[in-house]
């Protein structure tokens, strides 16, 4: 596979690896490393990559993997999850606040679930996967991954509520 061609096929998923990476890594650095490493590794195997049926699976998965290997080794228990970088310059200051306070208690949260939940509520809510796509991705039942995401919902629905019934918590 040539380089263009090899741009054709990654690029448009490369913002989805560095989402990953982001949601799972503490750092926007570290998140952008791991997504250099693994367009790296990509690159490598560059020549055997039409094998694959689906390279944005598979690559999700490395980033995966390469993002768990990571906190395993060395930063385990600082994990961001949600997304912060949006901004929208025709929002008032009280609405930036909001928002604000809001991917703070989100963050919280999602710190509280279990590492198989925050990765499915990830790849279903925020990056849009398909049920079938998330099994493969976590190489999971459909039932399971079903269950797990039914349970992280519930969590996050349960703990804004009790922060908004009872301010701050």
């Amino acid at each position: 596979m040539k380089q263009t061609e090899f741009l054709n096929v990654v690029l448009p998923f490369q913002d989805k690896l560095y989402r990953l990476a982001k949601r799972l890594l503490v750092s926007r650095e570290e998140a952008e490393d791991a997504t250099q490493e693994i367009l790296l590794k990509l690159w490598s195997k560059n020549e055997s990559m039409s094998k694959y049926k689906n390279v944005e699976a598979f690559a999700m998965t490395m980033t995966k993997n390469f993002c768990l290997d990571r906190l395993k080794s060395k930063q385990a228990g600082n994990l961001k999850l949600v997304h912060s970088n949006y901004s929208d310059e025709n929002t008032s200051l009280q609405k930036q606040l909001e928002a604000e306070d809001s991917i703070s208690w989100m963050e919280r949260i999602m710190k509280g679930l279990p590492e198989q939940q925050k990765m499915i509520l990830q790849l279903r809510d925020v990056e849009q996967y398909e049920f079938d796509e998330i099994c493969e991705l976590l190489d999971m039942k459909p039932t399971a991954v079903r269950v797990a995401l039914s349970r992280a919902r519930k969590t996050v629905r349960e703990e804004l509520i009790k922060k908004h019934s009872y301010g701050i918590g």
